[in-house]
C-alpha cells in the first residue's frame, strides 16, 4: 500500500514538478498598423491678412481657359490688375490640377476630372506659377480660392486603386457618380475612413503649399455633411488663417459644417425668367425670401447672372437677358438685391461667346469699354453702401418694374430696374417721392408720382 502510493508520488511529481525540458510554444505573430508618417507640407508665404469679411466680398471666376490666349496661370497675372479694377478683392481659380485622360466630355476634358490633387495642370503652369499668382493677388489686396472636387476623380487618378474609396455596383465594380452621366468621373465613397483622410490632407495642402486662401467646392450636396464639417473643422486649426468658403449647393446645414456661402440657383432661375417673360418680375422677391430662408445666421447666398455652368448651358449674359442693357440690368439685381455678387470671365466686356470649360477660347477684351465702366461703377456702389451688403429689403411689387429699397441705419437706397424690353412707368409710393441723388452719376434727382424707365433700363438712388 505505501509502495504504491510512493510510485505514484513519483509519478505525479515528475510530471508537475521536475526538470524534464519543455519544448517552448511560439508566441503569435502580432498584427500591427502601418506607422503613420504624413506631416504637414512647410508653410509657403504668409498667410494673407486682407481676407475680406464674407458680406464685403466681390467675387470674379476665372475660367483658365478663355481667360487669356495663353490659356494659363501666367495669362491671368498679367491681366491681375484688370479684376482689380473692377472692385474684386476674391478671385475664384476654376480647376487647376491636371485632368484625367478619359475625354467623353469633349475636347480637352472636364477640369472637374480631378487626376492629381496634389498637382498643377502642366495646361496652365506649375506650382511657382500658382504662387506668383496668388502673391501678386495679395498684393492688390485679393484673395485668391481654389475650386475642389471632392465628390469624384478622373478614372486615372492614383486614387483609384484603393478600390475600397470608391462607390461600387453590385457585381463590386467600380461606378460613376450614379444619376449624373458624367461618364469621365468615378465616384467616392465616404464610407472608406482613409479615403476621408487623404482629402482632407490634399485640401490642407494648397492653403499651406499655395497660401490660398479657401475653396468653392464642387457638388457639395452629393458629399456627406460630417464630412465637410471636420475638413473645415480641419481648416481652422490653422488659427493665423481666415478663409473663404463657398458651397456649391442649397442646404442650410452647409453652414453648420462651416461654409459661408451657399448657391442661389432659384434666384438665377427666376432671374432668367423674367427677362424671359415666362416670370413675374415679382417672382423675384418670392425666390429671393425663399432662398434668405435657408441661410444660417451669418449666412449669404452667391448671386449670379452667369457662371461657367450657366454660360455653357444658356448662353452669355447678352443673349440670356437680351442684349447689353439687359445684362447690365441684370447684374444689378443679383448683386443687389441680397447676397455675394459673382462676375465670371467676360461678363464684364458683354462677350457673346458661350464659353465652354472643355476648350480654349479666349475673351476679346477690347470690346464693348462702356460695360466695363458699367460694373465697375455698379459695384463700387455696393462696396460704398452698407444697406446693399446688409440692409432690410422693402420690395414695391410692379406688373413690370422690379423695384425696391434698402436701408442700414440712414444708409437708404432704392433701386428701380425695368424688366422688360418695352418703355414703362412706376407710380412711386408716396413714401418715396422726394430729393434723391442718382448713384451712378452724384446727380440731384427729384422723384415724383411717376417715373419713365426705357427699356431694361436702371436706377439705382440714394437718399
Amino acid at each position: 500500500m505505501n509502495s504504491l502510493l510512493i510510485i505514484l508520488l513519483s509519478a505525479f511529481l515528475g510530471t508537475g514538478c521536475g526538470k524534464k525540458a519543455v519544448t517552448p510554444t511560439k508566441p503569435d505573430t502580432i498584427a500591427t498598423k502601418p506607422v503613420d508618417t504624413y506631416k504637414d507640407p512647410a508653410a509657403y508665404g504668409t498667410p494673407f491678412t486682407g481676407v475680406p469679411d464674407t458680406k464685403d466680398i466681390v467675387m470674379y471666376e476665372v475660367n483658365l481657359r478663355s481667360f487669356s490666349s495663353s490659356h494659363n496661370l501666367a495669362g491671368v497675372l498679367a491681366r491681375l490688375d484688370s479684376i482689380k479694377a473692377l472692385g474684386v478683392n476674391t478671385v475664384w481659380l476654376m480647376p487647376t490640377y491636371p485632368v484625367g485622360v478619359l475625354k467623353s466630355a469633349g475636347g480637352l476634358g472636364s477640369p472637374y476630372a480631378v487626376k492629381d490633387y496634389n498637382a498643377v495642370n502642366s495646361e496652365f503652369g506649375n506650382l511657382d506659377d500658382l504662387r506668383n499668382l496668388v502673391t501678386e493677388a495679395h498684393n492688390r489686396n485679393m484673395a485668391v480660392i481654389l475650386d475642389w472636387v471632392a465628390d469624384h476623380t478622373s478614372w486615372d487618378n492614383a486614387w483609384i486603386n484603393n478600390k475600397s474609396w470608391y462607390k461600387q455596383d453590385g457585381a463590386g465594380n467600380i461606378i460613376s457618380p450614379p444619376g449624373t452621366g458624367w461618364n469621365d468621373v468615378a465616384a467616392l465613397d465616404y464610407n472608406s475612413t482613409a479615403m476621408r483622410t487623404a482629402m482632407i490632407r490634399a485640401m490642407k495642402f494648397w492653403v499651406l503649399t499655395a497660401n490660398v486662401d479657401g475653396y468653392r467646392c464642387d457638388a457639395v450636396d452629393f458629399v456627406p455633411d460630417d464630412f465637410w464639417k471636420q475638413t473645415i473643422d480641419t481648416l481652422h486649426k490653422f488659427t493665423n488663417r481666415k478663409l473663404v468658403l463657398l458651397a456649391e449647393g442649397v442646404k442650410t446645414s452647409m453652414f453648420n459644417s462651416g461654409f459661408q456661402m451657399t448657391y442661389a440657383f432659384d434666384f438665377y432661375g427666376t432671374l432668367k425668367g423674367v427677362f424671359a417673360g415666362t416670370q413675374a418680375p415679382s417672382a423675384l422677391f418670392t425666390s429671393n425670401t425663399n432662398e434668405n430662408n435657408t441661410l444660417a445666421p451669418g449666412g449669404f447666398k452667391l448671386r449670379y447672372s452667369t457662371n461657367h455652368d450657366v454660360t455653357s448651358s444658356d448662353g452669355a449674359t447678352v443673349t440670356v437677358y437680351k442684349g447689353k442693357q439687359g445684362a447690365l440690368a441684370a447684374y444689378v439685381l443679383a448683386a443687389y438685391m441680397n447676397g455675394i455678387p459673382l462676375l465670371y470671365t467676360g461678363q464684364e466686356v458683354g462677350s457673346p461667346k458661350q464659353l465652354s470649360i472643355f476648350s480654349n477660347d479666349a475673351i476679346d477684351w477690347s470690346t464693348n469699354p462702356d460695360m466695363t465702366a458699367a460694373y465697375k461703377k455698379i459695384i463700387a456702389f455696393r462696396i460704398a453702401h452698407e444697406a446693399i451688403k446688409t440692409g432690410t429689403l422693402t420690395p414695391y411689387n410692379d406688373t413690370n418694374v422690379i423695384a425696391f429699397e434698402k436701408k442700414a441705419g440712414t444708409d437708404d437706397v432704392l433701386i428701380l430696374v425695368n424688366a422688360k424690353n418695352g418703355v414703362n412707368d412706376f407710380a412711386v409710393p408716396a413714401a418715396l417721392q422726394g430729393a434723391w441723388t442718382n448713384g451712378m452719376t452724384n446727380a440731384g434727382t427729384t422723384l415724383g408720382a411717376k417715373v419713365t424707365l426705357q427699356p431694361y433700363e436702371y436706377m439705382i438712388l440714394k437718399k
